[in-house]
């Protein structure tokens, strides 16, 4: 593309919320297959004879797979657009899904776990790069229409285990490969559109917008600040995530489907933050969005080890609308800090994510064998505080209206 053609203000095409609909659906069907494998932990537990470490390592497993990968397959796809790739990601996921539901021995649970968290890294950094094409501009908003597809499979899955697969035996896990191949026909959908609109991979050809440079060192030192609050946030997350059922049958002695519906709870709240987010940071600023919602969850993670049962289901629910609220603002924000990559920094994003999360489930989990589960909740109340590192990100927002 020539210089003159770069400055020519061309028309931004509108929001395609058909697009955005349906990658947010496939999203969903991937989510909730992979969160039914973290609802059905305690089944596994009994089943297997599980300690909390090698529940850990199975949530390390599935979180490696899914974040290994990704940086490398958004930066190939950078350069070489792959459309139906989506749908081949799908596929590992099904693989892993009917491996899961018929595993002999622990060896096979975590070859299902690696099954699954391949597709992932295949799906996150295209379909992110998808919502980013279909958003008209409207980035935050898309991020956030695309996120909360998987946020709700992610509260469907403990629901769905507790109302189908606990009652019924782990080969009813099977019966969930039906929403895999819905996914695949969706994404063989968003394939050829893709296909078909490959001119919106290069938004500064048709975007009258002005694009703000940051030295090389700011924008490293500003990706490094966003790692930070990834870690501090997907930590968390993991001790929710993996042991929260746990947490509630100990402490409060609920039933496993009890359990697991408060993890739903908890999720649901998830989904409400992420829908959120995007469109926030869109009118306000992402900062702003990336601050509050980090170091604003501290006064809440600090009360749920305190709490009784009521108020604990309360107190997530909070936690999960305020924490999630953050994830659409950190990927959209470190995709203007690093203009033209964005299925590299949707990969590295979402993998060190999912990461963060894995690791933290393994050593949350040796944690808990060590000491107990509840205090898991007390020591990981105080890591919040880490948004304070918030207040070292460059005013991306303010630097574009001085420069408009």
């Amino acid at each position: 593309m020539d210089a003159s053609a770069a400055n020519v203000p061309q028309a931004m095409p509108a929001t395609s919320f058909k697009v955005l609909g349906a990658i947010s659906v496939a999203h969903m069907m991937n989510d909730m297959i992979q969160s039914i494998l973290l609802a059905i932990y305690p089944m596994l537990k009994d089943s297997f004879d599980l300690s909390f470490a090698q529940i850990g390592m199975l949530t390390l497993t599935y979180q490696l797979a899914a974040s290994l990968l990704q940086p490398g397959i958004g930066l190939y796809t950078d350069k070489r657009p792959i459309p139906y790739s989506l749908a081949v990601g799908m596929g590992f996921t099904l693989v892993g899904l009917l491996l899961l539901a018929y595993a002999p021995s622990f060896p096979y649970l975590l070859t299902a776990a690696a099954l699954v968290g391949t597709g992932s890294s295949i799906f996150h950094p295209e379909s992110s790069r998808v919502a980013r094409m279909a958003s008209g501009g409207r980035h935050g908003l898309a991020q956030s229409l695309f996120q909360v597809g998987g946020n709700v499979g992610s509260a469907l899955g403990p629901l769905l285990a507790a109302l189908i697969i606990i009652p019924h035996g782990q080969g009813s896990v099977a019966w969930f490969s039906w929403a895999a191949l819905f996914g695949i026909i969706v994404l063989i959908g968003i394939g050829r559109w893709y296909a078909a609109n490959r001119a919106l991979l290069k938004p500064r050809a048709r975007s009258g917008g002005h694009v703000v440079t940051l030295s090389r060192n700011k924008v490293l030192g500003a990706l490094g600040v966003l790692a930070l609050l990834i870690f501090s946030k997907y930590f968390y997350l993991a001790s929710l995530n993996s042991y929260f059922t746990f947490y509630l049958m100990d402490k409060f002695d609920v039933s496993m489907r009890s359990a697991q519906l408060y993890l739903f709870l908890f999720l649901a709240a998830v989904a409400v933050g992420t829908l959120a987010g995007g469109p926030v940071g869109d009118r306000i600023g992402r900062k702003i969005v990336i601050w509050v919602s980090i170091l604003g969850v501290t006064p809440f993670t600090m009360m749920l080890p305190h709490a009784n049962l009521f108020w604990t289901g309360v107190l997530v629910v909070i936690i999960g609308v305020i924490l999630a609220s953050a994830f659409s603002a950190i990927v959209v924000y470190a995709q203007e800090l690093v203009p033209g990559k964005v299925g590299m920094i949707a990969g590295l994003f979402f993998g060190f994510a999912f990461g963060m999360g894995g690791l933290g489930a393994a050593a949350l989990g040796r944690l808990a064998d060590a000491t107990s589960i509840g205090y898991v909740y007390q020591v990981c109340a105080y890591l919040p505080l880490l948004g304070l590192v918030a207040f070292w990100l460059p005013d991306i927002e303010g630097r574009k209206k001085k420069a408009a």
